[in-house]
């Protein structure tokens, strides 16, 4: 699998010919890297790796996004004994680390160690979930460290990989692939729900059902091995996180992005978590219920596969602007949730939009990274401080909620969260179009 490929060659020069039209430029956001770097833009191992890391993401944050299962079953059934707020922390804690682990994982991507950092971390995602499943009802502790914290740094480990390794292989149709890698965790978390609530809530039970997740889980992410395949040789010299951190947090518009991204991330982990739970407590039927969560995820995959080629012709900040702002709006909507209709058209219409600014954000943070050899530590540290607002929002919200379910509270904090990071994001690209202005007027002079 490590085998070198024939364009490694082109690939070891390239940082000296990026670096060169970095200068040359002025502006690395307006440059096109893929004719210095010889990226193919197609091919067998390039759609390959694609497939592959869609699979990653439908077995990763797939099965994380159908968390509202475990939160709504853990509240009535398993965990009784505990808060709807301390039994979001389970779910939040595990995204927190799916997006935190970044940091490291991107950096080895960096260097080279892609394919044992994602051998390891699919190896660990199988037994964590195996160990969940022997957990025994209202063991908080149990099921915190196998499913919080166990769970979270398995996905982390191949999360931020399985996003960066497809800038190896696209550059014009990085947004494009890039989404259709997101999808993969929309048609996991609509058909995981699916599957666990008639699992969990059926025949087989809480542990049985676990381990089939388990089991299917497995089998796809071996084959997700066999598929991935890096293109760009590691770097020479390891990337100073130092540097890159000191760097980015001099970049404006990078920082907005990063806070954009985590106050999205807040409402999102929000209607994420709860919707299900909402949905039951409203007096809808059971089996509706059991079905908000795919309402919601049919939504996500076809606002991902849609949004690359809706970028193409806005562009990727305006396009996770108007998406952030959209979702932001429909997030306020939850407060008139209380029929079978309301919830069918909240879940779809914020699992559309929702879904464009998730597949956005690998794209947007490959456009503000001026050296492609910083992407993996630029998205590692970018997921990283999204994580943060994975890890607050269910649970800050759980405490407006109370035990008296006081939804109205809940829904206007996470939406005016939510707001915020479009604000920032409406803020990013300000500081773009700053750049853009005063990198033209640099060239009008060199031309006079």
């Amino acid at each position: 699998m490590t085998t070198p490929f024939p364009s490694d060659e082109t690939a070891m020069q390239a940082p000296e010919n990026v670096s060169q039209l970095v200068k040359d430029a002025g502006n690395p956001s307006l440059v096109d890297l893929s004719d210095a770097l010889g990226l193919p833009e197609g091919g067998f191992d390039a759609w390959g790796t694609v497939l592959g890391s869609f699979l990653i993401q439908f077995c990763g944050f797939g099965y994380v996004s159908a968390y509202g299962v475990f939160q709504d079953f853990y509240t009535q059934t398993y965990l009784s004994n505990s808060t709807p707020s301390a039994i979001a922390w389970i779910g939040s804690v595990s995204a927190f680390l799916i997006l935190s682990v970044g940091i490291v994982s991107g950096r080895m991507v960096d260097q080279g160690a892609f394919y044992p950092v994602m051998k390891i971390g699919c190896l660990l995602q199988c037994f964590f979930l195996f160990m969940l499943s022997l957990t025994k009802p209202d063991g908080y502790y149990q099921i915190f460290l196998s499913q919080g914290i166990g769970l979270g740094i398995a996905i982390g480990l191949t999360n931020v990989p399985s996003i960066a390794i497809v800038s190896h292989h696209f550059q014009r149709r990085r947004a494009v692939a890039m989404g259709i890698v997101v999808a993969g965790s929309s048609l996991g978390a609509i058909l995981h729900p699916v599957m666990l609530n008639n699992l969990i809530n059926g025949r087989l039970g809480f542990a049985n059902g676990v381990r089939a997740s388990a089991a299917l889980n497995g089998g796809l992410l071996f084959i997700a091995n066999l598929l991935l395949r890096t293109r760009l040789p590691p770097q020479p010299k390891a990337v100073s996180y130092t540097r890159v951190l000191r760097n980015s947090s001099r970049d404006g518009a990078y920082m907005c992005a990063c806070v954009g991204m985590a106050a999205f991330e807040f409402g999102y982990f929000f209607e994420s978590f709860y919707l299900q739970l909402d949905s039951t407590l409203h007096g809808l039927s059971q089996g509706f219920s059991f079905y908000s969560l795919t309402i919601f995820s049919s939504g996500g995959l076809i606002g991902r596969l849609t949004v690359g080629f809706v970028s193409a012709y806005m562009g990727i900040p305006n396009t996770i602007i108007g998406s952030s702002l959209i979702s932001s709006a429909i997030l306020f909507a939850m407060i008139g949730l209380h029929s079978a209709a309301s919830v069918a058209a909240i879940a779809a219409s914020y699992g559309v939009f929702s879904g464009g600014v998730v597949a956005m954000m690998g794209p947007v943070i490959s456009v503000l990274t001026p050296e492609i050899s910083h992407i993996g530590a630029r998205m590692g540290i970018a997921f990283a401080i999204a994580g943060i607002g994975s890890l607050l929002g269910a649970p800050i919200c759980g405490a407006f909620l109370t035990s008296h379910y006081i939804w109205w509270k809940a829904v206007i904090f996470a939406g005016s969260v939510a707001t915020g990071g479009c604000i920032m994001f409406v803020s990013m690209q300000f500081i773009l179009e700053m750049r853009r202005k005063s990198s033209s007027v640099c060239f009008k002079k060199a031309d006079v």
